[in-house]
Parts: structure tokens; C-alpha cells; sequence
């Protein structure tokens, strides 16, 4: 999290690591855990958790530097992500809908949205472009602007569009050719990556 410039709120998010692991539960040893905060059962309350593959292979280079953020990271034949068995899909960090902001972003996965929070704009994260659920929109429409944040990659771009063409308030945010959330902080600062969305 410290490579990645979000050291400051990995304690905000509640992060954590799986050091050993319960029986049936193994292929989480040594990763990252993600838990879903939900303000409604209080400060402590936890939906759900996901977990984050970290292993030095997938995260690090032949001379041990860390490929995040500015390199993308190597996860071979294996997903970066695991999440608890018969779960459903969520949204990250929604403690950010409760807000008097009149705006809010939306990136695709949690580190992206955590980014955004450590800027000080309001920021939620779905889990990847087949998790998107039409009732997760009800929760947007109050605010004035949805910004979706368009990884600069087709891939990106093409999930970003189609996600917004479900907001009537949605504008899409592309961040450059190569670019997510996480890099462009890296590269530009905080003030540039606010200003990306119009707020100083």
C-alpha cells in the first residue's frame, strides 16, 4: 500500500492480511483482505471481505521493486482477486454515498476508489465489468454528478461508456492512454487528479 502512495488510508479502509490460514482457506494465506464496510452496522461492521493477491511474484520485479502503480502487475493463472464463496457482488467503500458532496466517482475495483478517497473526493468501486447490478443505480441518482473513471485502455473506455449509459447523471473521466486512477496520481499528484473531475 506504501508503493502505492495509500499508505495513509490503508488504516481508513481497514485493511488487513491473511497471515495463516483456517482450514479450506488456504489458497488466502498471504493475502490482502478488502472488508466491505457498512456505516450501518457501526464504525466495526462488515458485509463481506474480498481478498487481493500480493504474492512477491505477482506484485514485484526480478530486482524486487514493486510493479504498482506504474507498471501493471503480473498475476499468472490466477485471478488477483478471490472473494468468499456464493457472495454477491457489492460496491467498495459505500459509506462514501452518505455524503453532502454533490458529486461522487466510480472506479472499476477497490484500490482505485481508495485512491480517490485519499484525495478527498467521495469515491466507489464495483468489482469488474460483469459485476455492475442495476439496483446498485437507485443509490446514484441523488447526486449531481456520477463521475465514472474510465481506465485509458479500450477495455476501460468500453466499461466505463457502457456503465454510464445505465446513470442519467454519469460523466465518463478518461485518464490517458495507460493510465488508472493509481497511476495518474503517481505521475501527476493529488491536485491534478482532482482537477481531472473539475474540482480544486
Amino acid at each position: 500500500m506504501r508503493a502505492r502512495g495509500l499508505g495513509d488510508v490503508a488504516d481508513q479502509f481497514g485493511l488487513g492480511f491473511v497471515g495463516s490460514a483456517l482450514t479450506g482457506h488456504e489458497q488466502r494465506a498471504g493475502s490482502l483482505v478488502l472488508p466491505y464496510l457498512r456505516p450501518a452496522k457501526g464504525p466495526h461492521g462488515v458485509a463481506t471481505i474480498r481478498f487481493r493477491c500480493i504474492a512477491d511474484e505477482c506484485v514485484r520485479d526480478e530486482n524486487g521493486e514493486y510493479l504498482a502503480p506504474t507498471r501493471k502487475e503480473n498475476h499468472r493463472g490466477h485471478g488477483k482477486y478471490l472473494t468468499i464463496p456464493g457472495d454477491m457482488p457489492r460496491l467498495f467503500n459505500t459509506r462514501s454515498l452518505i455524503t453532502t458532496h454533490p458529486f461522487i466517482v466510480i472506479t472499476e475495483g477497490e484500490m482505485d476508489a481508495m485512491v480517490w478517497e485519499s484525495v478527498g473526493i467521495p469515491a466507489i468501486a464495483y468489482q469488474g465489468t460483469s459485476s455492475w447490478r442495476d439496483h446498485f443505480v437507485p443509490a446514484l441518482l441523488g447526486f449531481e454528478t456520477a463521475f465514472v473513471i474510465a481506465d485509458g485502455d479500450k477495455p476501460g473506455i468500453e466499461a466505463a461508456e457502457k456503465l454510464a449509459a445505465a446513470l442519467p447523471n454519469a460523466k465518463v473521466i478518461i485518464l490517458g492512454e495507460g493510465h488508472d486512477s493509481n497511476s495518474y496520481l503517481h505521475e501527476f499528484g493529488a491536485a491534478a487528479l482532482r482537477e481531472r473531475i473539475g474540482v480544486l
